[in-house]
């Protein structure tokens, strides 16, 4: 695979997973297209994660790994961004844990588990594990619950 403006694969140290922040209801509808339209919207050039996980468990493709991603400020080179579908209440609220479906669950395992085997140097993260940012996406200890995914250490 040729990397462009993300690095090479030994060159990715984050896969750094995230929440869109959507209540329930429009969560359970919510594809990487809607992504793409809310990010294109907001004048980025395409959806800024890599991955995106349905509240169904099917996991879409959204930026080529081989493009700096748009999800962490000041921290999207060699970052590849794994969004879940969810993680508020319907007033917006973050939910502890997320709220994620079991089938979201499954489904980032597996893709956690693909990507530290595409970047080995890479270590998994949330979003709010990145200094300054003021968020509790994804709504859950990344580490905590993934400990036993290669490269989950911070």
């Amino acid at each position: 695979m040729l990397y462009t403006d993300n690095g090479t694969a030994d060159q990715i140290r984050f896969i750094t997973v995230h929440c869109s922040a959507t209540p329930p209801k429009a969560a359970a509808r919510q594809t990487i297209k809607d992504i793409d339209k809310m990010h294109r919207e907001r004048e980025f050039d395409m959806a800024g994660y890599h991955v995106f996980i349905r509240r169904d468990g099917t996991v879409e493709f959204g930026r080529a790994f081989g493009h700096k991603g748009a999800h962490v400020r000041w921290k999207n080179a060699n970052n590849i961004g794994v969004c879940l579908a969810g993680g508020v209440d319907n007033s917006l609220s973050p939910v502890e844990g997320g709220g994620y479906s079991p089938h979201q669950w499954m489904a980032l395992e597996r893709v956690l588990r693909s990507l530290c085997l595409m970047f080995p140097e890479a270590r998994c993260r949330g979003h709010r594990d990145f200094p300054g940012v003021a968020k509790a996406c994804p709504c859950f200890c990344v580490e905590e619950r993934f400990r036993n995914v290669r490269g989950v250490n911070v």
